[in-house]
């Protein structure tokens, strides 16, 4: 039975908006929810019915653009509960992008890099610019070992520099099973730093939490130093991303070297590089770090987005409401199902300090693998490759969370060491290794979603009950990457128990076509680990 959260039953929403999802189950709102049709109506019409020219001019078209583009931004910091007076923020392409520019900021100073195991791969990348060292916090507990000894401790491991820059670097939800962190950690560090009298920041990766519930930064005290983010996550549309950034932290992004587009008053090349010289704007955080023409259609559209998605869904706590009851639905079912032996037949990788119906504590993803009738692992590319054919879009593979990856599926860095020596490479289909799966499955629920789309899964998983899968040898193919053999785990099942065949309402025949003229798999989103 449906529960109903939003103004409008979700049958009826979906019906009306999300067409599309009549021809398939969508299960990977982690990795981008659904635009509705409205919004794209709307964005339509907005493009249809105003001329906007370049930003950076003085001309009617050029100031309605500029017009679109500020008030798109405060708009947005609104919906984040965050006070323009303490914030602001800076668009760019995603999450990664946000990333990218923190690190454009702080990579020529001595810097000591944090960041915690359950890193989106994104967030790891940071480690390369820590010219004072770095240390990956395994669990929350070392975080909060740290945290009561004082986070000057690993800098002065590392280096003497009293000038030393500290970058604590962590996910506000894992991207590879919804379990959400503690986000009282950023104003823990900067009272702890201010004590220490260390330069100390924290950059926090929302991308993952603002997909389905509600980031609050109206406690600016407490709130994170950086923060990146996605609004396709949240929306569908636009592929546009966001750095909100704690005014009084955001000097550290002005040392950078680069400047670009708008970001400069003037610039003098100088004659064979003598007096060569610039003037950085510093009117505003955002003009001196956007550069060049920003995406000012896509900006203006978050107007678009905003309004379409408190109409369809009233606000972002329902969302959060709504997804998370259907995650736990599934969830407590998965948990139940078994073969006629007894045998479970999904392995859940969930913490234990989370519960599905504890939104603190936990996000509607959730992330597992699937055993036939022996108990041997269904690898994840033979479960993705029967999800298609069922009609349903899912994620599988090592979803770009190397840690969370290692500790669940108990993988140790010489494990994956052999691996990638014997061949094992990013999305070239080997599902396991030694007797250990390397990747997971996952699924995801969002704003859209109902409970047809936990039934769907539900049936799927009813017909593997009492199966036994079989897999053909593995295969050398063409395009091997540098260094090793790539090779493709091609899925087959025993004539006895033939997967392959559906006749579900939802079969996908436009990517069995595909897969019988490639003569692989096909995948819809990218797979396994990535290292």
């Amino acid at each position: 039975m449906e529960h109903e959260f939003y103004p409008t039953p979700i049958s009826q929403i979906r019906k009306k908006e999300y067409p599309l999802l009549n021809q398939t189950t969508y299960l990977d709102h982690a990795g981008t929810t659904i635009y509705s049709r409205s919004l794209m109506n709307e964005f339509s019409n907005l493009m249809k019915e105003n001329l906007l020219g370049n930003p950076h001019s003085k001309s009617p078209s050029s100031s309605l653009a500029t017009h679109y583009v500020e008030t798109a931004r405060h708009r947005m910091l609104r919906f984040f509960r965050a006070d323009p007076e303490h914030f602001d923020l800076i668009f760019v392409a995603n999450a990664t992008a946000a990333i990218k520019m923190v690190a454009e900021g702080v990579r020529d100073e001595p810097l000591w890099v944090g960041y915690h195991g359950d890193a989106h791969t994104s967030l790891v990348g940071l480690r390369q610019l820590a010219s004072a060292g770095s240390r990956c916090f395994m669990n929350d507990t070392e975080v909060e070992q740290w945290l009561s000894q004082g986070p000057e401790l690993p800098m002065q491991e590392k280096s003497k520099n009293a000038q030393t820059m500290g970058l604590f670097a962590y996910p506000g939800q894992s991207n590879m099973n919804g379990r959400r962190l503690p986000l009282d950690w950023p104003g823990r560090l900067r009272r702890a730093a201010a004590r220490s009298n260390s330069q100390m920041y924290t950059l926090f990766d929302a991308a993952a939490l603002v997909s389905s519930t509600q980031l609050d930064l109206s406690d600016h005290v407490n709130a994170p130093d950086f923060t990146a983010l996605s609004f396709y996550k949240i929306f569908g549309f636009p592929d546009l991303g966001a750095l909100i950034v704690r005014k009084e932290s955001g000097h550290v992004l002005l040392k950078r070297s680069y400047f670009g587009g708008g970001t400069v008053e003037m610039v003098i090349n100088g004659k064979g590089g003598v007096d060569a010289w610039h003037a950085t704007r510093h009117s505003s955080l955002h003009e001196a770090l956007e550069d060049g023409t920003g995406a000012f259609h896509s900006i203006a559209s978050l107007h678009c987005a905003v309004d379409v998605q408190e109409r369809l869904f009233g606000s972002m706590t329902q969302v959060s409401q709504h997804a998370n009851h259907l995650a736990s639905v599934l969830y407590d079912q998965m948990c139940a199902i078994t073969h006629s032996n007894g045998r479970s037949m999904c392995v859940m990788y969930n913490s234990r300090t989370a519960n599905y119906r504890d939104r603190k504590t936990q996000g509607p993803t959730i992330a597992f693998n699937v055993r036939d009738v022996r108990g041997r692992f269904i690898g994840k590319t033979s479960f993705e490759h029967i999800s298609i054919k069922h009609g349903i879009q899912l994620r599988t593979g090592g979803v770009c969370n190397p840690g969370g990856i290692a500790q669940y599926l108990d993988l140790t860095a010489e494990d994956m060491r052999r691996g990638f020596a014997a061949g094992l490479r990013c999305g070239n289909g080997i599902d396991e290794m030694e007797g250990k799966p390397t990747g997971i499955v996952r699924v995801s629920f969002g704003a859209m979603s109902s409970m047809r789309d936990v039934e769907s899964f539900m049936n799927l998983l009813k017909i593997l009950v009492d199966k036994e899968a079989s897999w053909g040898p593995l295969q050398v193919t063409e395009d091997a990457s540098e260094g090793g053999h790539a090779t493709e785990m091609t899925p087959q099942m025993s004539e006895k128990h033939d997967l392959g065949s559906s006749n579900s309402s939802h079969s996908q025949t436009n990517f069995t076509k595909q897969k019988r003229k490639s003569g692989r798999i096909q995948a819809t989103f990218r797979r396994l680990m990535c290292f």
